[in-house]
């Protein structure tokens, strides 16, 4: 039997390239040789055109045949895999066929460098993939960052990314929650004291600036800083320097400030409970962190994450699954993690199932409170729908053929309902 051997594109291309240079370099040496006889007066116009034409058709011949592997992958291909003509549409030609295969190596390679750049974020989501090429962006300056977001969607772990990335990498990170401290102790835990700076202050001590000489200050909560305080930090980053309490020396300010907040500072600043000047300063680099319910497709990633920490070989059924896909997580990743450690300890050393998950007995269809009055019919069944899928996929680590015989339906059918409802199968590959 004859054996067939299809050249890799990374092969082909190079090969392309220079057989369309080499063809070029040729029609240059020769045709002005051979044609100035037959065309005297138009030979250089001629000479173009026909070395044009000629390498557009070697051009076509060659770009034909790197994309038979191609042609033979897409027609060989599952139904899960392959893709339909659309009634009503014209056929997909080949550049088609090839670009939908960019893209969805885009999508691939997205969810790899999510995994591989930022391993203690847990997140392939789309949204999250446009969240962390901010985070790349600034990291590398030394801007001023203002995290917003609801509590709970990770703001300190996204401040100590921006820092892992940083030059100030090898310095110190440190936070400080604004909201823990009582407001007459806030300013000497920032600033520091001196030796009799006030009763009980009975040794110098360093505040959290000095301490993250060098580094970065993480100021959590920052809405919930007193307005006294709040004009000294603002005094601190614009003079880059401060005073400890009760002392007279300036102290020269080496850290970059990354702020975080789940306050509407606007309306703060509206109500006089905020300084504006202050939050133009922050407000530098803003980065919005999504809240969990927009970004379901990590909820899968983030239970195993969660339960292989609480209990390794931990698993969680499809019904238990679906319900954690369907829940709106007022609360967040916290809110989340907290959720799965509580179901790991009523399920003991068996799998979790929906009966352990209490607190998420009322559940919808990926749509609860407000939200679930209001939305029509077909909205309804298409969050249901979608909720079923996603946890079939992330059941079967987003192998679409094995979610497609858990739900009962044809890969084909699959196929098509992924499509519609815009679910990339690829955000639920095991990690490596």
């Amino acid at each position: 039997m004859r054996r067939r051997f299809d050249v890799s594109l990374t092969v082909l291309v190079p090969i392309i390239q220079g057989g369309v240079a080499a063809l070029a370099v040729l029609c240059a040496e020769y045709l002005p040789r051979l044609l100035p006889a037959v065309f005297p007066g138009d030979a250089p116009m001629v000479v173009a055109l026909t070395a044009g034409i000629t390498v557009a058709c070697v051009s076509s011949v060659f770009v034909y045949a790197a994309l038979r592997p191609v042609r033979r992958l897409l027609a060989t291909a599952t139904p899960a895999m392959a893709l339909p003509t659309v009634p009503g549409r014209q056929p997909m030609g080949e550049f088609d066929r090839l670009e939908r295969v960019a893209d969805q190596m885009a999508e691939v390679l997205g969810t790899l460098d999510a995994r591989t750049l930022f391993p203690h974020m847990v997140g392939e989501s789309r949204v999250m993939r446009g969240f962390f090429p901010q985070i790349i962006k600034v990291a590398g300056t030394d801007s001023t960052v203002l995290l917003l977001g609801d509590s709970g969607t990770g703001k300190e772990l996204a401040a100590r990314s921006i820092h892992d990335k940083s030059g100030r990498s090898n310095g110190p990170f440190v936070a400080v929650n604004c909201a823990a401290i009582p407001a007459g102790l806030l300013e000497s835990e920032l600033f520091g004291h001196e030796k009799g700076a006030f009763t009980g202050a009975v040794a110098r001590k360093k505040g959290k600036f000095e301490q993250a000489a060098g580094g970065t200050l993480f100021l959590d909560e920052i809405g919930d800083m007193p307005t006294e305080t709040q004009s000294k930090i603002l005094r601190a980053l614009e003079a880059r320097q401060f005073e400890r309490v009760g002392g007279n020396a300036a102290l020269a300010l080496d850290v970059r400030v990354v702020a975080a907040t789940h306050r509407d500072l606007a309306a703060m600043i509206r109500q006089g409970t905020f300084r504006e000047d202050l939050f133009h300063r922050l407000n530098v680099f803003p980065i919005h962190l999504p809240p969990l319910r927009e970004r379901r497709e990590d909820i899968p990633l983030l239970a195993q994450r969660f339960l292989e920490v609480l209990r390794p070989g931990a698993t969680l059924s499809v019904e238990a699954l679906q319900r954690l896909l369907a829940y709106d997580w007022p609360g967040n990743v916290r809110e989340l993690k907290n959720t799965l450690e509580r179901a790991s300890v009523l399920a003991g050393e068996h799998e979790v199932g929906p009966q352990h998950l209490p607190g998420l007995a009322g559940a919808g269809p990926a749509v609860t409170g407000d939200v679930a009055d209001t939305t029509d019919l077909d909205g309804r069944l298409a969050a249901y729908e979608r909720s079923l899928i996603e946890a079939a996929l992330a059941r079967t680590g987003g192998v679409q053929s094995r979610a497609a015989a858990l739900l009962g339906v044809k890969e084909r059918s699959l196929w098509h309902r992924v499509k519609k409802l815009g679910i990339a199968p690829g955000a639920f590959k095991d990690a490596e």
